[in-house]
C-alpha cells in the first residue's frame, strides 16, 4: 500500500506519532488512507451542501474498511465573478485546484482519493489531479440546483442575466426584476441549465469517473447522499484492484465523453477542459476532432440555455445513462473502456431506458444529425474558435454583418445597454484571451443583455474569451490566436464585414490577405493588464485556448 510510507516500520515512528495527534487508532492505522478531496465552501452555492456529502463518503469508505482523511480544494463561482475583474480569476484556478491536490495527495501517500467537486473550473480541475497523481480516484459532485420559476414558468441562472437585459430594454419592470431575483435559484447546487458545472459532472459520468446519476442527481435529493456513500464505498474496490485514472481517462474514453457532448449540447467551456485533462492522462486530443465527432453524432438534448427543459428533467428521464444507452443504438461510443464501477462502459448502461423522449430525443428523432458544439476555422481564426450550435437559432446559422470592435467586455456592454448594438452587428470583444486578459473572462453579461433585449436572433458576438454555458446565441468564443499575441481578431476595424457559417465551420473576415499584412506590420503589442501576482505568472504560462489554456510544462 501506498500509506506504507507513513504507517508501517519503525522509521515510521514518528509519522504514526502525528498520526495519534490526530486521534487515529492503530486500526485505523492498519487500514487503506483515503484522501477525500472537498471543496466545501460557503461562498459558492453549488458547494453549500457538500459538507453533508463529505460525510456520507466518509461513513461509506469507513464501512468498507478505510480510513477517510478530509482535505479541502478551492472553488469560485463564475455567477458571483461574472461581469467584473473576478472573472479573471475563474479559469486561472482550475490549474491552482490540480496543483494543489497533487500536492496534497503525494506529500501524505494516500492509497486512493474520492473527490467532490461540483462548479466550473475544480470539476476539470480535480480531473485534472486525478489524471496527473494517478492513484484510484472517484468522483461525487455536489449535484445540480433545482429550476427557479417564475410566473409558471421554470427558469435557470440565464434567465436571470437576461431579465438585467430586458430590463435595460423596458421590457419589465423593477418590480419583475426582483421576482426574478428572489426566484431564479431557489436551492443549492450548480445553476440548472447545461452549463459548464453540469456539463462536466455530466462528462464524468461518460469518461467513467463517477457513478450512475454523478451529473443529474439533484443537490437537495437524499438521493445524493446515498450516491456518496456508494462512492466512498466503491473507491475501496478501486484500490483493491488497483484501478487508476489513466486505466480508465484513455483515448477510447475521451472520444465517449466528446461524443456525449455532442449529443447533450454541453458548454463551450467542454473544449477548454477536455484538452487540458486528457493533457494530464498522456492522451493528445486536438479540438479538430470535435467537428469529426460532431458530424456523426446527433443531438439528442436541448437543455437550458438552448431549450426548457433542466438537468432535473434529465435526471427523471434516464440521465447521462440513458443518453449514452440511445448512442449506443447506432454503436457511437467505445464500451468496452473500463469504469469506476468495475465494469465497462457496456454493462453500466445495460436497460438504462430513456424515460422521456421530449428530454431525451431517441436516436432516430433528435434535434439535429450533428452534435451541439462546432469549432469554425478561416482567417478571423486561424487556429479555431467555438461555438455552442445548438443555443443558435437558425436565422443564425448563417450571418454576415459589421464589426462593432470593442477592446474589453466592460465597453461592450455599455454599448449594448446604451442602444449602440443594432439588428446585423456582429460585436468583436478582444483581448479578452487566456494571456490578454488575462484569464480568458466568461461574457455572460453581453450575450444575456443582447438576448434580454431582443437582439439574440440578430446579433452574433465573437470573442477570443469564452462564455458561460448559460450563454446562448450565436456567441463564438476561444478565437485563436488571440488579440494579445497578434492573432487577426487583433486587426478588425469597425465596420468590417464578417462573414459566419456554423454548417461549414466557417469564420470570415471580408478584407483582403494583403490589407490585413498591412494592418499587421502596424500592429503593436499591448501593455499586459496585470503586472503582479498569480494572474501575471498564469499570462507568462498560460497556452492558446485551442490547446486548452493550459499552463506550458
Amino acid at each position: 500500500m501506498r500509506s506504507d510510507a507513513v504507517f508501517k516500520g519503525t522509521q515510521q515512528a514518528p509519522h504514526r506519532s502525528l498520526f495519534n495527534a490526530l486521534g487515529l487508532t492503530e486500526e485505523e492505522m492498519n487500514r487503506p488512507l483515503i484522501g477525500i478531496v472537498s471543496s466545501y465552501n460557503e461562498i459558492v452555492p453549488g458547494h453549500m451542501n457538500i459538507d453533508k456529502l463529505v460525510e456520507a463518503v466518509k461513513l461509506g469508505v469507513a464501512m468498507a474498511g478505510g480510513t477517510p482523511r478530509v482535505f479541502p480544494a478551492i472553488a469560485v463561482c463564475d455567477g458571483i465573478a461574472m461581469g467584473h475583474t473576478g472573472m479573471k480569476y475563474s479559469l486561472v484556478t482550475r490549474d491552482l485546484i490540480a496543483d494543489s491536490t497533487e500536492c496534497m495527495a503525494l506529500a501524505h501517500q494516500f492509497d486512493g482519493l474520492v473527490m467532490i467537486p461540483n462548479c466550473d473550473k475544480n470539476v476539470p480541475g480535480l480531473l485534472m489531479a486525478a489524471a496527473r497523481v494517478n492513484i484510484p480516484t472517484i468522483f461525487v459532485s455536489g449535484g445540480p440546483m433545482l429550476a427557479g420559476k417564475v410566473a409558471g414558468c421554470k427558469t435557470s441562472l440565464s434567465s436571470m442575466f437576461e431579465a438585467v437585459g430586458a430590463y435595460a430594454a423596458g421590457k419589465i419592470t423593477e418590480e419583475q426584476l426582483k421576482e426574478y431575483e428572489a426566484k431564479t435559484c431557489p436551492t443549492c447546487g450548480s445553476c440548472s441549465g447545461m452549463y459548464t458545472a453540469n456539463s462536466m459532472n455530466c462528462l464524468t459520468e461518460a469518461l467513467g469517473m463517477g457513478l450512475r446519476g454523478n451529473g443529474t442527481i439533484p443537490a437537495v435529493y437524499s438521493e445524493r447522499i446515498k450516491l456518496a456513500k456508494h462512492a466512498g464505498m466503491q473507491i475501496m474496490e478501486l484500490v483493491k484492484k488497483d484501478i487508476k485514472p489513466r486505466d480508465i481517462m484513455t483515448e477510447k474514453a475521451f472520444m465517449n465523453a466528446l461524443t456525449v457532448d455532442m449529443a447533450l449540447g454541453c458548454s463551450t467551456n467542454s473544449m477548454l477542459h477536455l484538452p487540458a485533462i486528457a493533457r494530464e492522462a498522456g492522451v493528445e486530443l486536438n479540438v479538430d476532432i470535435a467537428n469529426e465527432i460532431s458530424a456523426r453524432t446527433p443531438n439528442l438534448c436541448h437543455l437550458a440555455p438552448a431549450g426548457h427543459t433542466y438537468i432535473e428533467e434529465l435526471n427523471e428521464a434516464g440521465g447521462v445513462y440513458a443518453v449514452m444507452n440511445e448512442l449506443n443504438k447506432k454503436n457511437l461510443l467505445n464500451t468496452d473502456v473500463l469504469t469506476v464501477t468495475g465494469k465497462t462502459m457496456a454493462e453500466n448502461i445495460e436497460g438504462c431506458e430513456n424515460m422521456n423522449t421530449d428530454v431525451i430525443r431517441p436516436i432516430d428523432n433528435p434535434y439535429s444529425t450533428t452534435g451541439g458544439i462546432a469549432v469554425l476555422k478561416g482567417n478571423l481564426a486561424p487556429d479555431s474558435c467555438v461555438v455552442k450550435r445548438s443555443a443558435v437559432v437558425p436565422e443564425m446559422m448563417v450571418h454576415e454583418g459589421p464589426a462593432r470592435v470593442f477592446d474589453c467586455e466592460e465597453d461592450a456592454i455599455a454599448a449594448i445597454k446604451g442602444g449602440k448594438i443594432v439588428a446585423g452587428d456582429v460585436v468583436v470583444i478582444r483581448y479578452e484571451g487566456p494571456k490578454g486578459g488575462p484569464g480568458m473572462r466568461e461574457m455572460l453579461n453581453p450575450t444575456s443583455a443582447i438576448a434580454g433585449m431582443g437582439l439574440g436572433s440578430s446579433v452574433a458576438l465573437i470573442t477570443d474569451g469564452r462564455f458561460s454555458g448559460a450563454s446562448r446565441g450565436a456567441s463564438i468564443g476561444h478565437v485563436c490566436p488571440e488579440a494579445a499575441v497578434g492573432g487577426p481578431i487583433a486587426l478588425v476595424e469597425e465596420g468590417d464585414l464578417i462573414k459566419i457559417n456554423i454548417p461549414e465551420n466557417k469564420l470570415e473576415l471580408a478584407v483582403s490577405d494583403e490589407e490585413l499584412a498591412a494592418r499587421k506590420a502596424k500592429w503593436q503589442p499591448r501593455e499586459p493588464k496585470v503586472t503582479t501576482g498569480y494572474l501575471a505568472r498564469y499570462a507568462k504560462m498560460v497556452s492558446d485556448s485551442c490547446k486548452g489554456a493550459v499552463l506550458e510544462k
